[in-house]
């Protein structure tokens, strides 16, 4: 928590030692006045049970000024809320590794169940695209606020053929987003680039639009996995896919297991599209610390105890 004017927050601290002070000052002159009683014991006796509910009262008296004081000073808290202009493209790979079963049931099913909680974690009004890639880069569904028609698209991912196309699929990706606004591309890979642009170039000109890049890597290059219906290993290229994250300003995350990459999307989700924003504090603070002043006020004409 902040404060926008902070000197009065210790206007508040200082207001709230007074008014301790007076009270104890208060209670010290009533006490007083009872020893003129010349039975001490029943003086003592009659004050014992009206001292707590007058210091209960002065206690709500003061936190109630205080909190008007602390609605004075500014207080902003900070909340996570959503990107009033928030657009993201989902990068799929869509390449023939996609079919290698180190990832249960396959990494392909893996990266559809992750995108699925992508889209169940952006707020709403996020407008979300996907794109899919092996060796060409393909439109499944342009950038839309209506989630559930992002949810359908998803079905129309095409099944794992090919090879892997990383540059093209950016270079795609960024074409769909706006001009301005809050714009990331989620890049989810499990190979090596081996068709189309550079991906390193590609990320470096998508970057220079203030197009911001997240990258996550599917399965690891220890796998033993061979791509279905070649002799070649399902590699990762993860030093790639790390410099592609570090010129879009964006965070490189490695998934081994389906539970892990849903975890990764749904973490790039809250990051990313939900903002840390500070938020005023003023009125739930005013609104509160008036309340109970007047409640305790009412509380005390009735019962004849006023601090």
């Amino acid at each position: 928590m902040t404060f926008a004017r902070p000197a009065l927050l210790l206007v508040a601290l200082l207001g709230v030692a007074a008014l301790s002070w007076l009270y104890r000052r208060a209670e010290r002159r009533r006490s007083a006045q009872a020893l003129v009683y010349s039975n001490l014991a029943f003086a003592l006796e009659a004050l014992r049970p009206a001292r707590w509910p007058g210091v209960a009262l002065f206690a709500a008296y003061g936190i109630g000024a205080a909190a008007l004081l602390v609605a004075l000073a500014g207080p902003h808290f900070f909340a996570r809320v959503p990107s009033k202009d928030g657009t993201v493209v989902l990068c799929i790979d869509t390449s023939g590794s996609m079919r290698a079963r180190d990832v249960d049931p396959t990494r392909a099913d893996a990266a559809q169940a992750a995108a699925r909680t992508f889209i169940d974690s952006v707020p709403d009004g996020t407008r979300v695209g996907i794109v899919s890639f092996a060796s060409e880069a393909n439109v499944v569904q342009a950038p839309t606020a209506d989630l559930d028609a992002v949810r359908e698209s998803l079905d129309r991912v095409p099944p794992p053929e090919g090879g892997t196309a990383i540059g093209d699929a950016l270079g795609l990706a960024a074409a769909q987003l706006p001009k301005t606004g809050h714009r990331i591309i989620v890049l989810l890979t499990d190979g090596v680039n081996n068709l189309g642009r550079d991906p390193v170039q590609a990320a470096q000109d998508v970057a220079g639009r203030g197009i911001h890049i997240e990258t996550v890597g599917v399965g690891s290059n220890d796998s033993g996995q061979i791509i279905p219906g070649t002799d070649e290993l399902a590699d990762l290229d993860a030093d790639t896919l790390q410099t592609i994250a570090h010129l879009g300003h964006g965070r490189y995350a490695e998934a081994r297991d389906a539970q892990t990459l849903r975890d990764e999307f749904r973490a790039i989700a809250l990051g990313t599209v939900w903002e840390r924003k500070p938020v005023d504090g003023s009125f739930p603070f005013a609104l509160a610390g008036g309340a109970l002043l007047i409640v305790t006020f009412l509380v005390g004409l009735a019962t004849g105890r006023l601090p």
